[in-house]
């Protein structure tokens, strides 16, 4: 009876540890290849973009934008910090030059800095379900970031950064997400930030009254 009983707990345990290595999460190792960091590396992308002014009052705009890794530095703290300059297009041929940003890894985190505004964007190893506050370097309020694996192929692995999905149908709607490949880098940005009219006669109809939603495709990626 107790060899019996051996035998059949070995059975039950051994399909436990099965289904444990079937809900396995996706092993990315660190994940830094999820945006590659190489000087001469070029990322374009399309952009669709509306501004709302007000109540029945907003503009479309479709364009493309181009981002460059010029060059290397080391700062202060010893830290590699990459600098990318930013390009606007209405027509992929004449294009103006918008900012510059930097992007850099600390403590296991990459760091986008644009208009000397810190944001965590990856916080690596990349894992399902990992959450961080991407206003960390900020002084701003906590803003928790999610990541969520889209695909954990070999030939196409992607993992989606969720930074906001927020809507309370009265008085605003923010969501925002980011989409990260690995080898390639950022494919896709989505970002909806809108309030909507507050006044008596028209709370709760989801009136836009101010705000933006953007909506940025890879169209190419080329490295150096």
């Amino acid at each position: 009876m107790d060899r019996f009983k051996a035998f059949f707990y070995g059975i039950v345990l051994l399909g436990f540890v099965s289904c444990q290595r079937e809900v396995e999460a996706p092993d990315f190792e660190q994940g830094y290849d999820f945006q590659p960091l190489l000087v001469g590396s070029t990322w374009t992308y399309q952009v669709d973009e509306t501004i709302y002014f007000g109540e029945n009052d907003a503009e479309d705009f479709s364009y493309s934008i181009r981002d460059h890794i010029r060059t290397i530095y080391v700062n202060d703290a010893k830290e590699q910090v990459f600098v990318l300059e930013r390009y606007r297009s209405a027509d992929q041929e004449s294009w103006e030059f918008v900012q510059e940003y930097t992007l850099l890894v600390r403590a296991d985190k990459l760091i986008r800095t644009v208009n000397n505004q810190p944001e965590v964007i990856l916080d690596f190893p990349l894992i399902e379900g990992k959450k961080w506050d991407g206003n960390l370097y900020r002084n701003a309020r906590t803003d928790e970031y999610e990541l969520q694996v889209i695909s954990s192929s070999t030939t196409d692995s992607q993992v989606k950064i969720l930074q906001e999905e927020s809507d309370d149908e009265i008085t605003f709607r923010d969501n925002r997400y980011e989409v990260f490949e690995k080898g390639v880098g950022l494919v896709e940005k989505y970002a909806e930030v809108l309030t909507y009219c507050s006044r008596n006669d028209c709370l709760g109809e989801q009136l836009i009254d101010s705000g933006s939603k953007l909506h940025m495709n890879l169209l190419s990626y080329e490295r150096q």
